[in-house]
């Protein structure tokens, strides 16, 4: 079913609905930072016309995860090293607080340990772009801890930004083979109740994991 006939059945314009599409494309590591994006493509895959597929890409370069540049096209933001360090800032500010006061028995929790699951399927496959998606289910879960749908929406927007980030690495492996076995243990101290341990846990990962984009930020500068 076309983005156009499915727009009946929600309250979101045709607009927003085809640049959530695109938004979760870019969270699923389907373009790389600095990917020239095909109109006619775009449009055809999405089912939607060349005007619609406009306003996304003027929507989406408001956000910061596309660039317009004048005679040349639009292509994917790429992460500066201002963008990386807000974007951990703000996972610091919203993670570890939603882990530490978090109830072990919340739905979420089960999520986190299914993305977990996941990853390390994905891993043993090779598949370590699919292990980044597992990634960001499990961080959008530990935020829907919180029980806030506000917070959510505003996580989508930073997990499209922080994927671009990803992008940076020439070896996505590099950096996610590591944490796999660390969101186990995070998902492991909340299920026995200790949420401040797993918190404590979650912003050791987080600085390691900013140290990483930044290096590879600075090798590709």
């Amino acid at each position: 079913m076309s983005i156009e006939k499915r727009i009946f059945d929600s309250p979101d314009s045709l607009t927003e609905q085809t640049a959530g599409a695109l938004r979760e494309m870019i969270i699923g590591g389907e373009f790389a930072p600095g990917h020239r994006l095909s109109e006619a493509q775009l449009a055809e895959r999405l089912d939607v016309s060349r005007n619609t597929l406009r306003e996304v890409f003027r929507l989406l370069t408001r956000e910061g995860l596309l660039q317009h540049k004048p005679n040349r096209g639009v292509f994917v933001a790429v992460p500066s090293m201002a963008s990386i360090l807000d974007i951990y800032r703000i996972r610091r500010l919203i993670e570890i607080p939603a882990l530490s006061g978090a109830w072990p028995r919340h739905e979420a929790v089960a999520r986190m340990r299914q993305a977990v699951e996941r990853a390390q399927t994905l891993a043993a496959a090779g598949d370590w772009r699919g292990v980044g998606s597992a990634n960001m289910d499990f961080h959008g879960a530990i935020i829907a801890l919180t029980d806030s749908p506000r917070l959510l929406i505003f996580f989508t927007q930073i997990a499209a930004e922080l994927r671009l980030a990803f992008g940076l690495l020439d070896n996505p492996e590099l950096l996610h083979q590591p944490f796999i076995a660390r969101n186990r243990t995070i998902v492991d101290r909340l299920e026995q109740g200790h949420g401040t341990a797993a918190a404590t846990l979650l912003q050791d990962y987080l600085m390691e994991s900013e140290r990483v984009v930044l290096a590879a930020f600075a090798r590709r500068a």
